[in-house]
């Protein structure tokens, strides 16, 4: 049976290790990078709601909002592992964010779509927002000499 939760404090090692295999099989974290643990950590304390599906207890998808906890919010990092998907634990993950945010009374969520899912987003309630493009901070990093 699927179920969703949310994660508030630090997984343990084999959520963690669950967590990690996501985050990699999307490309989202580097597979050499040795503090992945730690990034993955501060990923879940330092976001709004960070929400797991589990089938038995593993962890098969996530997702997560990040907002300022009274106005907007941003759905990111949803994702699913290859052999849960179609199976509506996607559309899963989204509800129990959307549900999470409109209790908090936030009821502006956005979210950027990776090309490709722009129907999977329309299906869970989405629409392109006509007028706006997103943008990506690509100036000076701080490691940059001024």
């Amino acid at each position: 049976m699927i179920t969703y939760e949310q994660l508030i404090h630090a997984p343990s090692a084999e959520d963690l290790e669950q967590l990690r295999q996501l985050y990699l099989s999307n490309g989202w974290l580097e597979a050499s990078a040795t503090q992945t643990g730690q990034v993955i950590t501060s990923i879940i304390t330092h976001t709004f709601c960070f929400a797991v599906a589990r089938d038995d207890g593993k962890i098969i998808g996530m997702g997560r909002s990040i907002s300022d906890g009274v106005s907007d919010a941003y759905i990111q990092d949803v994702t699913v592992l290859p052999q849960y998907r179609k199976r509506g634990i996607g559309g899963g993950l989204i509800q129990f964010l959307v549900d999470f945010l409109h209790a908090q009374g936030i009821n502006w969520i956005g979210l950027i779509s990776e090309p490709g899912y722009e129907n999977f987003y329309r299906e869970q309630g989405f629409a392109v927002m006509p007028g706006y493009t997103p943008f990506l901070y690509v100036g000076k990093k701080k490691t940059d000499k001024v």
